[in-house]
């Protein structure tokens, strides 16, 4: 569904992606994870087309998707949805107008239509009937759902989640790992997390894939990351600040399962 090859992208003479590969099969929830600034969410962006790679390449569903035009592009990201960190909510918008908001973007229904498209999609995460509801009335756990409904709206074939499980508490978090394997197991969809939280990772994932220096150096299944010996992925999984890993020791196991 997804295929990313040697993928760079330099911000302010940082290189944040340095020759990334990555394979998202149809269907698989692919989490990944690593430390600020490896360049995961840098790596949504760039599949959504907000962020421009300096050169490599995204397939998306087999098509080309760097330096496709605007207008072409928007007819791949109909078929993507991006949940983004924070939610991303108009806070001068009522629940039901966030939603429908995504709809209007992409070409205008009938009113009817599109009450029941939003009405849809809030019951999908469980949140029916608040349409009047503000975001300031909503919890943060709330706020992510009406987020996921918001993308949910377009029916798309792929979900990207950026930190899903942020600041929120581990109840409320636990509830979010169990909507996104509910959304994966009944719409079918293909996922990318983006995480630093290795219960969700290891809860929702079918492959893990682990960011370094804007690289992935072990993909594998949560089982194979768990047992991986490679000692970034190790200090990362169990929270260890026991000193930098050098690049001749990280680079000896290269890329791992």
């Amino acid at each position: 569904m997804i295929e990313i090859a040697n993928l760079y992208k330099t911000f302010d003479k940082v290189q944040v992606l340095n020759g990334l590969n990555l394979t998202v099969r149809d269907g698989e929830t692919k989490v990944i994870i690593g430390r600020s600034g490896a360049g995961k969410s840098v790596l949504l962006k760039s599949i959504v087309g907000i962020v421009a790679p300096d050169s490599g390449s995204i397939k998306v569903g087999g098509t080309e998707v760097v330096g496709l035009s605007e207008h072409a592009y928007n007819k791949v990201r109909k078929n993507i949805g991006l949940v983004f960190q924070g939610g991303a909510l108009f806070d001068s918008l009522n629940v039901g107008e966030n939603i429908g908001f995504v709809l209007d973007e992409f070409g205008r229904l009938l009113p009817e239509a599109r009450r029941e498209r939003v009405a849809h999609a809030l019951s999908l995460v469980g949140m029916k009937g608040i349409e009047e509801m503000m975001p300031s009335q909503l919890s943060g756990g709330m706020r992510k759902r009406v987020s996921l409904a918001r993308v949910l709206c377009m029916e798309p074939k792929i979900l990207l989640y950026d930190e899903p499980t942020s600041e929120v508490d581990p109840i409320t978090a636990d509830a979010i790992n169990s909507l996104m394997m509910e959304m994966h197991d009944k719409l079918k969809v293909t996922s990318i997390v983006v995480t630093h939280d290795m219960t969700t990772a290891f809860k929702i994932a079918d492959s893990v894939a682990m960011f370094y220096h804007g690289q992935v150096i072990a993909d594998g299944t949560p089982d194979e990351i768990r047992n991986s010996r490679h000692p970034v992925v190790q200090q990362f999984i169990n929270g260890r600040a026991v000193g930098p890993v050098t690049e001749d020791e990280s680079m000896k196991f290269g890329h791992v399962r």
